[in-house]
């Protein structure tokens, strides 16, 4: 994935006419520029983001695609700061797929140092901002020292009351499905469970994201329209916002516009809005 991810795919239906950035990175003129006076009434509370584009960022640049991830850090810190801001209950950022590890091996690696250097950099931020840390995916495959890193700092900010910011390292929704459905398929032979007692409630217990909010909006960046194996059950009544802006230009007023198109949304949850 990208920022502290890559390029992954996302989304599905409308994406608002969302502006392109200049090739330098800078904001248009006005658009309310993170600016919180034009909050939406009806804020999100959990908001999902595909962060893509890293590496046609950096490509279109004459850059090399890790000048992209690095950037992509940038997005991440001012969209975290922004959205703690704003009252976001919680922020899930896709940062590394389970499907990203076909990479060649030299922009993993980068990826990983990247990723331990942000839990130690940004510690400062969370605190300040009283943002609790969490991580949905596999530690299988990462290198201890940046699992070190990141232990550290969830544990760190596990006191925190404010935004809990999740992150999707080596994640994969099929899989994470699939193991929930092997945790279930254990219970019930060891008499713990019945088949009849497995519903909605049970499974969503069972995945990675218990006791989390399932995400109201779903953010994807880059323009492409596939969710690309994220949230796949927990995003079954998200609103989906795609913008052709790339991730590391991606901007608090693009964060603005996506809040601001999700409160005219019509939200009725497969059943018939008023007459």
């Amino acid at each position: 994935m990208a920022s502290i991810s890559s390029e992954h795919g996302g989304g599905s239906v409308t994406s608002p006419a969302a502006p392109t950035d200049p090739p330098t990175g800078e904001p248009p003129e006005p658009s309310g520029q993170g600016s919180t006076e034009a909050r939406p009434a009806a804020l999100p509370r959990h908001v999902a983001i595909i962060m893509d584009g890293n590496g046609r960022w950096a490509q279109q640049r004459g850059l090399p695609r890790i000048e992209g991830h690095r950037q992509g850090v940038t997005s991440v810190r001012r969209i975290t700061e922004h959205a703690a801001r704003l009252g976001i209950d919680q922020l899930t950022l896709y940062c590394l797929s389970s499907e990203n590890w076909r990479r060649p091996a030299s922009e993993l690696a980068f990826l990983m140092e990247l990723l331990g250097h942000y839990m130690v950099e940004e510690r400062d931020l969370l605190m300040r901002q009283r943002i609790r840390l969490s991580m949905i995916g596999s530690r299988e495959g990462l290198p201890p020292e940046t699992l070190t890193d990141l232990d550290e700092t969830v544990a760190l900010c596990s006191g925190n009351e404010g935004m809990r910011l999740c992150l999707a390292i080596n994640y994969g929704s099929r899989g994470e499905i699939a193991a929930a459905a092997r945790r279930l398929a254990r219970e019930v032979a060891a008499g713990r469970l019945t088949p009849d007692a497995i519903d909605e409630d049970v499974v969503a217990e069972h995945l990675e994201t218990a006791g989390m909010p399932d995400p109201d909006l779903l953010i994807r960046t880059a323009g492409e329209m596939r969710l690309s194996n994220f949230l796949l059950w927990q995003i079954s009544y998200a609103e989906l916002w795609v913008t052709p802006v790339a991730w590391p230009d991606f901007a608090e007023f693009h964060f603005d516009e996506a809040l601001a198109d999700f409160a005219g949304r019509d939200r009725r949850f497969g059943g018939i809005g008023p007459a």
